[in-house]
C-alpha cells in the first residue's frame, strides 16, 4: 500500500529521520500529523505500521483527523478512524474535527464525519456547536438533517 523509497523520501524531506519517524522534527511536527494535513495516505498507512500514537498533537491541540480534514483528505480520514483515532476529540477549545469542518465550509468532509459517526451535539467552550458554526449552506443542510434523524 505504500512504496518504502517513496515514504523514506518523503519523511527526509520534511525533517524526519527515516529510521525514528515516529520522533517529532526539529519543529516540533509530528510526521502522522504532518502527513494526514499533506494528504499523504501512503505515509499514514507506514506510520501506523510503525506504531505511530494516534493521540499526538499539534501545537495548537488538534490531532491527525483535524489535519486530514484541514487538507479534505477523505483517504487519509478513513486510514485514521479506521486506525481507531477518536472521532470526537476536542481540542482545547472544544472544537471536534466536525466543528472545524463545518465552520470551514467543507461539506464533503462534514457529510463524511457524519457518517462515520461524528457527534453534531458536542459543543466548543462557547457553546457553538457544528451547526451553529455551519459556513455554508450545504453544511447547514447535512447538520440539520443529522439532528432531525436524531
Amino acid at each position: 500500500m505504500y512504496d518504502a523509497q517513496q515514504v523514506s523520501a518523503w519523511l527526509v524531506s520534511n525533517g524526519f529521520s527515516a529510521d525514528q519517524a515516529l520522533i517529532p522534527n526539529s519543529q516540533g511536527d509530528y510526521a502522522l500529523i504532518l502527513a494526514a494535513r499533506c494528504s499523504r495516505a501512503d505515509v499514514l498507512c507506514y506510520l501506523l505500521a510503525q506504531g505511530a500514537e494516534l493521540d499526538v498533537i499539534d501545537p495548537y491541540g488538534n490531532n491527525a483527523l483535524w489535519a486530514a480534514c484541514f487538507a479534505d483528505a477523505l483517504a487519509c480520514i478513513d486510514i485514521l478512524l479506521q486506525a481507531g483515532i477518536g472521532i470526537d476529540f476536542q481540542n482545547p477549545s472544544g472544537a471536534t474535527a466536525l466543528i472545524y469542518s463545518a465552520s470551514s465550509g467543507k461539506h464533503q468532509v462534514v457529510a463524511h464525519l457524519l457518517q462515520a459517526g461524528a457527534n453534531p451535539l458536542l459543543t466548543t467552550q462557547d457553546d457553538f456547536s457544528a451547526l451553529d458554526l455551519a459556513a455554508n449552506r450545504a453544511c447547514l443542510q447535512l447538520l440539520r438533517k443529522q439532528k432531525a434523524e436524531a
